[in-house]
């Protein structure tokens, strides 16, 4: 007779960042992203909105610093809820969207700027975190 093996300690649960109520409504209210990063500078959100923004002008080098400062930000707050550094962190939660979206620009300005190790770190990251981000 054989057995499966399971891992016996499972996978841990899913990570849900708590939201930042002010700062998201401000970015929702069209509020420039730079004035919600500096009045709530642990805001992923603010900081992904900004990488977004320059990376999309082609300012890849802002775009790497913003994304880092918001990546650094979220791994900050997930620590405090409990996260390990593994395990997932859904994007259908919407207050994980902000840290996730930091991740996703620094995975594509790293590899803008030859930084592939990062770029494979990243990618890999947002595949533990929510495998349906990476197809």
């Amino acid at each position: 007779m054989t057995h499966a093996h399971h891992n016996l300690l499972g996978e841990p649960p899913a990570t849900l960042l708590p939201g930042i109520p002010a700062a998201d409504d401000a970015l929702a209210a069209g509020t420039d992203p730079a004035e919600v990063a500096a009045g709530h500078p642990t805001s992923s959100a603010a900081w992904a909105a900004l990488a977004e923004t320059a990376l999309e002008a082609g300012r890849t080098i802002e775009a790497y610093a913003y994304a880092r400062t918001g990546y650094h930000r979220g791994l900050d707050a997930l620590r405090r809820n409990g996260w390990k550094g593994y395990g997932p962190v859904p994007w259908s939660h919407e207050p994980n969207r902000g840290f996730l979206r930091c991740v996703t620009v620094l995975a594509t300005a790293a590899g803008r700027i030859g930084e592939v190790d990062e770029q494979e770190r990243c990618t890999q990251l947002l595949r533990d975190c929510d495998p349906t981000l990476i197809t």
